[in-house]
């Protein structure tokens, strides 16, 4: 299971990036991130490290009364086979060289030898919080919470964070 998960990872990005080569050139924000996966697991035997990769095509951006908000698109994939594909918002809010950036994603989960979720439709809330470090380089840090809304058999629920790196293209 864990090597259809990991195929599927691959093929969903490449074929993704295939895609839409002459966006992703110019006008894409490409998030990179690693950390730690159900933080709040007081047991400890679902802990994991996550591994996840975000796309957002700045032409989507859409300046509205509430802020500036895009699509995002993303997964990731943890070191005990667990996998999370999902799209959704992101508003963007920025503070000089700090940006607040909220969202929220339906999504796709995947427990392969992880934690098992009560459901495959999961939904992430996350806030990340980045700080500009170059003209097109950031560099952050994300708390998530995944949880399927008790729709599922179960209803877990898992807190991530990640440190983040993003680069627009």
């Amino acid at each position: 299971m864990k090597k259809l998960i990991s195929i599927i990872f691959i093929s969903y990005f490449v074929s993704f990036s295939n895609l839409f080569a002459d966006e992703i050139n110019r006008n894409t924000d490409l998030t990179f991130y690693t950390g730690n996966f159900d933080i709040t697991d007081e047991v400890g035997d679902d802990e994991a490290t996550l591994f996840g990769v975000e796309h957002k095509n700045s032409d989507l951006f859409r300046n509205t009364f509430l802020g500036k908000f895009s699509p995002i698109t993303g997964g990731f994939i943890t070191d005990s086979g667990a996998a999370y594909l999902y799209t959704g918002i992101q508003g963007q809010y920025k503070l000089g060289p700090m940006n607040i950036l909220p969202s929220f994603a339906p999504g796709y989960y995947e427990k392969g030898d992880g934690k098992d979720m009560g459901s495959v439709l999961e939904f992430k809330s996350e806030i990340k919080i980045g700080f500009d470090i170059f003209e097109n380089s950031n560099f952050g840090y994300t708390y998530s919470h995944i949880s399927n809304n008790d729709w599922g058999d179960t209803n877990p629920g898992v807190d991530n964070q990640s440190i983040t790196f993003s680069k627009k293209f």
